[in-house]
């Protein structure tokens, strides 16, 4: 099968939609438009592209009035991409609402915490649960595959686009939550004792007392509130995915694209209703991927830095723990008229390849055509403005032709990884309410549970590892003996809501042999996020050897020494445990005439294991020491083992037992390295280098 290459490919963004196209359905193009289609679809067959996605924004295309449909508009793009060998995934357009239906059913508008409506305008501006809304998506999507799913071109289906935007605030949304609440607590006294309501006088007597979530200041309410919403999305997107099933031939999958910072979106919960995981990984370019360099991110819904791509590709294979599909990602700038970053050469055929190298098996692009007008105008493609082939289209080109090269030598392809790391959604949802870390203008940070998570995956790809992220369902689904023997290093960063089944797993985990490893606030909360009676970490404690009953938050780093190979500059940020060692060893202490008091990393063996705690953020020169004391001879030292940033290797297994190998040198300055087969390697600025391995006869 091999990669799949592309873009979206929106050919009805550069064509007319006037009254003569709708009075003559028939005639879909003028010549000089289906002469456009076809030089677009000759460049892609040029540049390797081997997939394309269609129709997903377009639902007032597809049906410009209620109830009359226009279909045959995208036959020419599906026929000629057929005849090119091009494969086509089909979207439902059901993320961007026609003005028609807007102003017909006003009511379906979501929304917002304040009681206002969300104006029409943009997307996503409808409550999705809504009945009248369901009934009109329906009707379009059943049109539209009906008509296109026998087509030979389609290999598979998008249904809507990064759901999970908004929070419904809807009186109907809020029903349906209080009659969950009913069916899952049972009656009110169970809910108060629950919830604490006792507190602030806020207990109830009867459901319909029940306050509205905009006035909710309490964290276990906004806890259940956010996995209500997670849940309308993710019911939102099976019910499509069963209406294109209906339709969709044997060898057509279907999918959604997964923003995974929307506030609604659970992506283990999304991906396990659907036959892939796919996602949209955007990521700053430009000096935001030098490794010798520490630059903020620029937007909420982007990553800076090179551990910041790779935690995006480790994030989606951690969905399903397998392959996933990239459906949309940069070519050039991507964000507003006032951020134009396009990439340094080098840097797409970079990340191409790091997320191909993590488990990606197919790259497309955002996307093809750069839009002359519209909210995305400077959201670049691979064509810029004047449509005609530049510097992007050729370096993509030289990817497709990579790719064509390697054809179906990455099928199998399963990512290696020395360390995984616990990832909870629930932890991220609580934290986003009460965040335990601030910004730097000392208010809440809601990005709490990222900053620490990343912390720790920044450490692994840092120390020269590779990681893999678990969801707590997963490793439990796993047993504590399976989840040692498949991950023998297992960091939590802070799994605050989290059951005593989840902890006692950990414990299990460790006794069977594997090494875990504890984050700040991990086993503090319960599954109401509630903060547990019990010494801390609880059930952790007495096998980990060390307890807190007090912590910190701390304005500056503070330095950290100690029996590690702590390099220079390693400290402590944000937050402190006042951890107390009871038979743990201490590993590393702070330079501060209080936090002295406590040692900041601590081990004692458990089992046949072991736990460390980690009583702190670590800034990044700290995570790269606590990795490399726990994964001390990453899989990356077989073919580099006199490797550093910004120098980077990743890798993974093929079914024959051998290796791929992917290089990059994230920097300006040429890097010269050699192999541990004594290869002299010279990697060019922002240079990418492959290598495959056989297995040795003993492994075969």
């Amino acid at each position: 099968m091999g990669v799949l290459f592309g873009a979206a490919y929106y050919a009805e963004y550069h064509q007319s939609s006037g009254p003569e196209r709708l009075q003559n359905p028939e005639r879909l193009q003028s010549p000089e438009q289906r002469q456009r289609v076809e030089r677009d679809l000759d460049l892609m067959q040029q540049a390797g592209f081997t997939v394309i996605r269609v129709g997903e924004s377009v639902w007032s295309t597809w049906e410009p009035r209620e109830g009359e449909f226009d279909l045959e508009w995208l036959l020419p793009v599906l026929e000629g991409a057929h005849r090119r060998g091009i494969g086509v995934i089909l979207g439902t357009p059901t993320y961007a609402v026609p003005p028609w239906l807007q102003q017909a059913y006003p009511e379906i508008a979501a929304e917002k915490a304040d009681g206002r409506a969300i104006a029409w305008g943009g997307r996503q501006e409808v409550d999705y649960s809504h009945p009248a809304f369901r009934f009109h998506a329906e009707r379009v999507i059943r049109a539209v595959i009906a008509r296109y799913a026998e087509h030979p071109a389609v290999i598979g289906y998008q249904v809507d686009n990064e759901p999970g935007l908004e929070l419904f605030h809807n009186h109907g949304a809020f029903t349906r939550f209080v009659r969950r609440l009913k069916q899952q607590y049972g009656d009110v006294a169970t809910l108060n004792a629950e919830w604490g309501l006792t507190y602030w006088s806020h207990r109830i007597a009867d459901w319909s007392e029940l306050w509205r979530p905009e006035g909710n200041t309490l964290p276990q309410y906004d806890l259940a509130w956010r996995r209500y919403q997670s849940d309308l999305t993710t019911e939102f997107i099976a019910w499509q995915a069963d209406l294109v099933r209906e339709y969709a031939q044997p060898d057509q999958f279907v999918m959604t694209c997964i923003s995974y910072p929307r506030p609604a979106a659970d992506d283990h919960a999304l991906a396990a209703v659907l036959d892939v995981t796919a996602g949209n990984p955007y990521y700053a370019m430009q000096d935001r991927l030098d490794a010798t360099k520490d630059l903020p991110a620029l937007s909420n819904w982007t990553t800076s830095g090179v551990a910041g791509l790779f935690r995006q590709a480790d994030r989606l294979y951690s969905s399903r723990q397998d392959r996933f599909l990239v459906t949309e990602t940069n070519a050039q700038s991507i964000d507003g008229s006032w951020n134009n970053r396009p990439p340094w050469p080098g840097q797409l055929r970079q990340a191409a390849f790091a997320l191909i190298s993590r488990g990606a098996s197919m790259i497309e692009y955002w996307h093809w055509h750069t839009l002359p007008y519209g909210t995305e105008t400077y959201w670049g493609g691979v064509l810029p403005h004047s449509l005609e082939p530049g510097r992007v289209y050729q370096e993509v080109a030289g990817i497709g032709a990579e790719l064509q090269e390697i054809g179906d030598g990455l099928d199998g392809f399963v990512p290696d990884a020395d360390v995984t790391l616990l990832w909870s959604n629930e932890s991220n949802w609580a934290f986003q309410f009460f965040p335990p870390l601030s910004t730097e203008q000392g208010e809440p940070d809601p990005a709490s549970y990222e900053r620490i998570f990343d912390a720790f995956h920044r450490g692994v790809v840092d120390a020269g590892a590779q990681a893999r992220i678990l969801h707590p369902a997963q490793a439990i689904a796993l047993g504590a003996q399976a989840l040692a023997a498949q991950h023998p290093v297992l960091i939590v960063p802070a799994l605050y809501v989290t059951t005593d089944a989840d902890l006692e797993l950990l414990r299990e985990y460790a006794a069977a042999g594997g090494h875990l490893v504890l984050g700040i606030r991990t086993g503090y909360g319960d599954h109401e996020a509630r903060a547990r009676v019990s010494t801390a970490p609880a059930i952790l404690a007495e096998p980990a050897g060390v307890h807190y009953s007090e912590y910190s938050n701390v304005d500056a780093p503070v330095p950290v020494t100690g029996t590690l190979a702590i390099p220079e500059g390693a400290a402590a940020t944000g937050w402190i445990d006042g951890l107390i060692a009871d038979g743990a060893e201490t590993l590393a202490g702070y330079v501060h005439p209080r936090f002295r008091d406590f040692p900041a990393v601590v081990t004692k063996e458990h089992g046949a294991g072991r736990i460390t705690t980690i009583g702190t953020v670590p800034n990044p020169a700290l995570a790269a020491a606590i990795v490399r004391w726990v994964a001390p001879s990453p899989i990356a030292d077989e073919i580099l083992p006199d490797r550093a940033l910004p120098i980077t290797v990743s890798s993974g297994r093929l079914p024959d037992g051998g290796r791929a190998w992917f290089l990059f040198n994230w920097s300006w300055d040429e890097q010269t390295v050699t192999t541990s087969a004594g290869a002299t390697i010279t990697l060019e600025p922002w240079g990418t280098h492959r290598i495959r391995t056989t297995p040795s006869p003993a492994a075969s």
